[in-house]
């Protein structure tokens, strides 16, 4: 067993926010001494570094309880994503300090600013959010998705793909274009109707997702064409700032 003092020097956690995270729930003690006294076993500071983890991702500490408590929480499954997340914001830092010091040593104005693009980074931490099943919109799709017949899920998923296909036949047209924020529009609603609750805030993160260069952006571009899921993403910025 340790004190909340000497986790405290051990962790670098201030122990005034280890007695913020057991008011929260976040993190209680695995007993306390007869004087009132914090104590923690090996299992508690388990979970400390879970916690940190996530932390260190940026994850709100709301969200960090609820993920940690879930009843389908694997410590592996989470470290597994946490390596990922890691090791592309590495990857994403080390580029900035090539590009920094690229300027600094060529004294040369560049006007690229792909390497500040973080896509690919939010596309994958919001889904691995989602399996945790932290959102109401995902709890709501689960719901959903527990009645479905394998015949609704293949045939649901083919007309959702089809929307897609329709703005690839409408990827030449201005995306602020009233034909294709009705097609924004429809997408929206078809979301709303089959999976969740589709508000314009989900609907501009979900925008970003398919134009990330991940697995959606490839299966959008593949029924649609190449652009297709850019196009989309354009159109619905237009849209969801109307």
């Amino acid at each position: 067993m340790m004190t909340v003092n000497e986790v405290s020097k051990m962790t670098g956690v201030s122990i005034r926010t280890l007695q913020y995270y057991d008011t929260i729930g976040l993190l209680k003690p695995s007993e306390y001494t007869e004087s009132g006294y914090r104590l923690y076993d090996d299992t508690s500071l388990e979970r400390l570094q879970q916690i940190l983890l996530f932390k260190e991702l940026e994850f709100p500490l709301k969200e960090i309880k609820e993920i940690i408590d879930a009843p389908n929480f694997d410590r592996n499954k989470a470290l597994e994503q946490q390596i990922k997340l890691l090791t592309m914001r590495k990857e994403h830092l080390e580029n900035l300090i090539h590009f920094a010091r690229g300027i600094k040593m060529l004294g040369v104005k560049q006007m690229d600013f792909t390497v500040f693009d973080t896509k690919k980074i939010d596309e994958y931490s919001n889904r691995a959010k989602e399996q945790w099943g932290k959102t109401p919109e995902y709890k709501e799709f689960e719901e959903k998705a527990s009645q479905w017949t394998d015949e609704e899920q293949v045939k649901m998923m083919n007309d959702f793909m089809k929307l897609f296909a329709e703005f690839g036949q409408m990827a030449s047209m201005d995306p602020a274009a009233e034909r294709v924020q009705l097609q924004v529009k429809k997408l929206q609603d078809y979301i709303s109707e089959h999976f969740y609750h589709c508000t314009n805030e989900i609907l501009s993160s979900l925008g970003k997702m398919y134009s990330g260069g991940g697995e959606f952006t490839e299966n959008i571009d593949k029924v649609g064409g190449i652009g297709t899921a850019e196009f989309t993403n354009k159109a619905i910025e237009i849209y969801c700032m109307q």
